[in-house]
Parts: structure tokens; C-alpha cells; sequence
């Protein structure tokens, strides 16, 4: 077989003439015979549906080998029309007498390899159940529900029921037996099926990364403004921690807290007629080991905004006065809530070193788009990676326990958990159903936006453009956010390079478990489903997620 490492007239030549290998009678011959085994075995013509993948088209059909008839019938049925209306026209006149169906396979590989737009590589759709994560939840979180009360309470608090709804939300995420959408290709018929996706944060990697990408556009286009900003970070100490642990909504006043001292410098050295500045302040709850550790990232304009939608520069920053000013405003709401007294906030006070920090980053310039769009993406980041952890069954391990090795951001430090510990940790960091884990301040705030937009000062907001897309289509950006990430198209064809698009959403229990087994997808579920729960929503479609690295998003709560 001839190498796809030739030169590019070598790869044209051969294009050229593998065509010509058989006739038109021959492949009318080969493409009949086909559809006829199709109708024997009761299957649709067109080579769409099957048993086994083809190994040179990708389509699926009954044991191909390299030198059945059906093969190259089932190849020609798909592209001849496509090497005619394509190919041809952009082939030299160049004499050559190729004879053999190897050079003919070249010329297919090479086709699809030339003809997909951009270099982008095909998108497929992923296997969640592959994965080490995967395997770890699904083994062990009902072993982790029965013994909570008595092994992890003390240390974590009571067990939350929504976190039984999320486990089993993603382990049926991407899965077909839970319903998907059929994709076809509008020109070749090509179609896949799509599985539909959970939308839990930070559980499920994939779901949590596309929302970390939507938010970060989100952001810039919807919120901040062509003004300076500057990455704040607030931290507590951790004397201060297990009450946000055991306390989930005093997290929500971690945020007002650090907004009244951000609100408060920025006002003091960059006065003005109502001055103001805007900030997004997330919250995380969580370490590089998955510990409980609550603090926040907030973007902040680098000034304030006035009256009149000017903006006026602060100017550089002490931070011991901000982590003074930070610490009164924790101690002052925690006292408060009822979670400590004076003695307990005099004896912080005796500390040479608070545990309260504050860090202000370096100024990020208007121009600067992809700065910003990778902090946005970063506060909001998922709690864990899949890439920094390894699962050892307990049929594997020395000791009959399973483990999980985590690796650290950086790579320097390695810990070994049980599985049922590092389990353990991280469903403390599963916000409840509708919590807020975002939020707008000042400038930036829902009311102020609302307001500017209403009365049309906002300059922000982008010209009102003529869409008459139905909310099912917006939704299905999900494909325009796979190709900025992974540089993969789902809605380009995989055999034709032709558009694809959805032609139906399939929820009904009998009609999946038909159509899956009449592709030989059909296969026992290892879990038992909750009780099912009324929902008026379509569900959201799945995008493949090779990292595992995000909120419904809190302006969709």
C-alpha cells in the first residue's frame, strides 16, 4: 500500500484513478447487492444502520473484512456522488493505471483527510463510562450513603438527600439508555446518536466544564466592561471553616462581606458623584486536595464607575489595611449569625498571623480579552480533574481496599485516599439544588444592568439584531463551544463533511430500548434509577469532555 507521506501529486493521481477502478455497472452491482442484504435482514438501505463498524467509512454494517464485495459497495454507496461533485474538479489531467483496491483505499483516507474544513478533527461522542471517575463513584457511592451518619457526620455534617440526586443524575449522563437525540447529516444521511447530558456543577466533569465556557463568554460580553480589572482573593482561616462546612448560606454572606470592603476602598480612592465599582464574586469551597476550604475570586473593576458612565482609575492598593478591614467584616457577620462570641474573637485578635488574606492581582487591560476570559473561566473552575487522579479497585490493591491517588496542581505533591474518603471529600463540594455560587455587585449587579439596559445607556449592549432562532436551537450551541474548545465540529459529517443537524429527541423508555437494541447497544444498567422526579424540560444535549474540568449558571437559577 502506497503511503499517505507522498507528495501531494502522487495523493491526486491516485485519487484520480482509484474512481476509475470499477465501472458505474460494477458499482451499481455492489451497492445493490448491499440494500439487498439490508432488506434480508430487515434493516433500512442506505448503510446508516447495522451491527459492526466499518473500519474504512465509520458507518456500521455486518462483518466487513478488507476484500468483501459488501465493503467496497458499502464504501462506493456513500461517495461516489461525493468524489463526482467534489473531487473530480479539483483533480490534474495525470496519466496512471493503479490496479489494485489498496490504492483505492489511500485515495478515501485521504480524501476525508483533505476535504474537512479547517483541519478540524471529527467530533465523538464520549464514553463516560470509561473513565476511572466513572468507576470510582459508581462503586462505591451507595456504600458511601449507608455509612455517612456514622463514619463522616462528625467531620462533614449531615448527609444532604440532593447529593444521592446528583450521584445519580451523573452516572446517567451520556447515557443512551436515558434518552438522546438522533443527529443526521442533510446531505449523506449519515446519523449518530446523542445522549443527554446531567447539568450538575461541579459532580460531573463534562456538564461543569461546558458551563465553565459559557460562562466565561457570558461574562465579557453580558457584564464587564471595557475598563481595567484586577483578580481579588479573600481566604479565612481555618479556625473559621467548619462553620461555612456545617452552614452552607453563611457562604453567601462570605461574599457581601468581602463586596463591603471592596465597595468601601474603591469608593475612598476613587471618589465621585455616586461612584461605584462592579465586581463577580464566586464562591469555592474547596483546596487542592479537595479539603473544605471556603474563599472567594472576585473580578473587580480597577476604579469606579460615576453617574454619567465614566470611570475613574484607583491607584495602587495596601493590603494589610484591606485584610484588617476584611477580617472585621467576618468577624462582625459571624458574631452576629450566632457561630461565635467576644471570646472568641478577642483571642483571634491576639494572633501575630490573622489567617486572613488578601490578595489583589496584577491590572488587566481592557485589550487584553483572553486574560480576562481565562480568569473568568478559572473562578469558576471545577473542584477536581479526572487528568490528577488514579482509581485502584479493590481487586487491584495490595491491602482488598480501593484507593485513589490525587495528584496536586502542580504536580510536586501525590496523596492516597480510600476511595470512599476521597469520596467523601468531594461531595462537600456539591452546592445544593438553586444555590448561588456567582454573584454581580455594584456596577455589575442585576438591578444596575437591568436598569441601564431599560433606559438604553448600557453601551454594552449589543445592537438588537433580527433572530427568529427558537430557544431549542440557541440551546444547541453546545456545538459552537466544542469547536472552540477541542477544535472539533459534532454538526460537520463524519464521512461527508456535509452539516448535520437534530431531527428528534427520543424520551420514551420502550422506543430507546428498541432502537438500542436493534443496534446492539442495549446493555443491563449496573444501578438502579431514583424515583422519577416531573420535568416539563428538554434535557440538555452532551458534549464530549476529554479533560473532565462547571453553574447552571446562578442567572439561570
Amino acid at each position: 500500500m502506497v503511503s499517505l507521506t507522498m507528495a501531494s501529486s502522487m495523493q491526486l493521481i491516485l485519487i484520480r484513478h482509484a474512481v476509475a477502478i470499477l465501472s458505474k455497472a460494477e458499482v451499481d452491482h455492489w451497492t445493490g447487492t448491499l440494500n439487498h442484504w439490508c432488506r434480508l435482514k430487515e434493516l433500512p438501505t442506505g448503510c446508516r444502520n447495522g451491527r459492526v463498524r466499518c473500519p474504512c467509512c465509520g458507518s456500521t454494517a455486518a462483518y466487513f473484512c478488507w476484500t468483501s464485495p459488501l465493503f467496497f459497495g458499502y464504501i462506493f454507496h456513500h461517495i461516489v456522488v461525493y468524489f463526482q461533485q467534489i473531487i473530480y474538479p479539483l483533480l490534474p489531467s495525470l496519466e496512471s493505471e493503479p490496479n489494485s483496491h489498496d490504492k483505492f483505499i489511500i485515495f478515501f483516507d485521504f480524501a476525508m483527510v483533505q476535504s474537512t474544513p479547517h483541519n478540524l478533527d471529527v467530533y465523538q461522542p464520549r464514553n463516560p463510562k470509561a473513565s476511572a471517575y466513572y468507576k470510582c463513584v459508581e462503586n462505591h457511592f451507595e456504600e458511601l450513603e449507608r455509612a455517612w451518619d456514622d463514619r463522616y457526620a462528625p467531620r462533614y455534617g449531615f448527609w444532604r438527600t440532593y447529593v444521592m440526586t446528583v450521584i445519580y443524575k451523573y452516572l446517567d449522563c451520556g447515557d443512551l439508555h436515558m434518552g438522546f437525540a438522533r443527529v443526521r447529516c442533510e446531505e449523506c444521511g449519515h446519523e449518530y446518536l446523542l445522549a443527554f447530558s446531567c447539568k450538575r456543577r461541579h459532580f460531573c466533569p463534562s456538564c461543569h466544564q461546558k458551563r465553565v465556557i459559557e460562562y466565561g463568554e457570558w461574562l465579557l460580553t453580558n457584564v464587564l466592561k471595557d475598563v481595567h480589572h484586577r483578580h481579588w482573593v479573600f481566604s479565612i482561616p481555618k479556625r473559621l471553616r467548619i462553620y461555612f462546612l456545617y452552614d452552607r448560606k453563611l457562604l453567601a454572606k462570605l461574599s457581601v462581606c468581602a463586596w463591603n470592603v471592596i465597595k468601601g476602598y474603591l469608593q475612598s480612592v476613587a471618589p465621585g458623584s455616586n461612584a461605584v465599582p462592579g465586581a463577580s464574586i464566586a464562591v469555592q469551597t474547596y483546596g487542592d486536595f479537595l479539603n473544605f476550604n471556603p474563599h472567594l475570586h472576585a473580578i473587580v473593576s480597577d476604579g469606579c464607575f460615576l453617574d454619567d458612565g465614566s470611570f475613574k482609575a484607583a491607584p495602587g492598593f495596601i493590603l494589610e489595611d484591606l485584610e484588617e478591614i476584611f477580617q472585621y467584616e467576618v468577624l462582625k457577620m459571624l458574631k452576629k449569625e450566632g457561630k461565635i462570641n467576644d471570646a472568641v474573637i478577642e483571642n483571634m485578635l491576639s494572633w501575630h498571623h490573622s489567617g486572613f488574606h488578601v490578595y489583589i492581582g496584577d491590572n488587566i487591560t481592557p485589550s487584553d480579552k483572553n486574560g480576562l476570559g481565562n480568569l473568568a473561566r478559572y473562578i469558576i473552575r471545577a473542584c477536581f480533574s479526572q487528568e490528577r487522579m488514579v482509581y485502584i479497585p479493590a481487586e487491584e490493591s495490595a491491602d482488598g481496599i480501593a484507593k485513589v491517588v490525587y495528584t496536586s496542581k502542580d504536580g510536586k505533591n501525590r496523596e492516597v485516599f480510600n476511595a470512599l474518603d476521597w469520596l467523601a471529600r468531594l461531595v462537600t463540594h456539591i452546592p445544593d439544588r438553586c444555590e448561588q455560587t456567582v454573584r454581580y455587585y455594584g456596577w455589575y449587579s442585576n438591578k444596575s444592568r437591568g436598569m441601564r439596559k431599560k433606559a438604553g445607556t448600557d453601551e454594552a449592549i449589543p445592537a438588537v439584531m433580527p433572530n427568529d432562532m427558537s430557544s431549542k436551537e440557541v440551546r444547541q450551541n453546545w456545538a459552537r463551544l466544542i469547536q472552540k474548545i477541542y477544535e472539533v465540529d459534532p454538526l460537520v459529517c463524519p464521512k461527508c463533511q456535509g452539516p448535520m443537524k437534530i431531527i428528534s429527541f427520543i424520551e420514551d423508555l420502550d422506543l430507546i430500548e428498541k432502537i438500542l437494541r436493534h443496534l446492539g447497544l442495549w446493555d443491563t444498567r449496573n444501578h438502579d434509577p431514583p424515583e422519577p422526579a416531573y420535568s416539563n424540560t428538554i434535557p440538555e444535549l452532551i458534549y464530549d469532555d476529554s479533560d473532565s474540568q462547571i453553574p447552571s449558571f446562578d442567572y439561570w437559577n
